[in-house]
């Protein structure tokens, strides 16, 4: 039989955050802030108007959620401890310094409303929690990091292991985490709900 070993793996954490969250983040209250500060963030809504940006975000207007907001500051304590979690697994020698969040956004997505592909530079860990999920609304779509490369590879048939597919579709509920490291490409298909889907982004680089 001949040996196949698996090699230079790409991890996804998943977990619900507050699993490790202390205090406990609630879900509710972050929802009704992201739509606060939404509806007050003349800044964001300029800026989305004017790049053609669907519904909502802060990544442009806001860089100091945490500062601003309670529920953000708490968030971001129990996010630094999935990260920790996170690195742990994928072997980093951080040495005497650590991962440190060094941006978080909200992201309001309506009906109709894609997130095109993309990475995120200047970083090492990305990811996003969920705080409104309507039924129906798009999955994270992930991308195998070496497509650019495969030239001439054959179609994977639908049957393969989740491992070897060239996409992937994660379906998040309100409440997890989900984080990558930041060089793996990802969109958001379109909101095929009549609801929201709100969701919070960050990055952390290493300080």
């Amino acid at each position: 039989m001949p040996d196949i070993s698996t090699l230079f793996v790409t991890r996804l954490y998943r977990a619900a955050l507050n699993e490790l969250a202390k205090p406990k983040v609630d879900y509710g209250e972050l929802n009704a802030s992201c739509l606060a500060i939404a509806e007050d963030d003349e800044a964001g809504q300029r800026w989305c108007e004017d790049n053609g940006y669907p519904g909502y975000t802060s990544y442009a207007s806001l860089d100091d959620l945490p500062w601003r907001f309670p529920i953000f500051g708490a968030l971001e304590k129990a996010l630094d401890k999935h990260v920790a979690a996170f690195c742990k697994d994928l072997g980093f020698d951080l040495g005497e310094r650590k991962l440190k969040c060094n941006a978080l956004w909200i992201n309001i997505l309506p009906e109709g409303g894609t997130h095109a592909s993309h990475i995120h530079p200047h970083s090492v860990i990305s990811g996003t929690t969920y705080v409104a999920m309507p039924e129906g609304t798009s999955a994270l779509k992930l991308e195998d990091p070496r497509l650019p490369m495969m030239m001439m590879a054959p179609v994977v048939k639908k049957t393969a292991p989740e491992a070897l597919q060239r996409f992937v579709y994660v379906k998040p509920a309100v409440g997890d985490v989900l984080l990558w490291e930041s060089w793996l490409r990802h969109e958001v298909p379109m909101n095929m709900a009549e609801e929201e889907r709100i969701s919070v982004s960050f990055n952390y680089g290493w300080a």
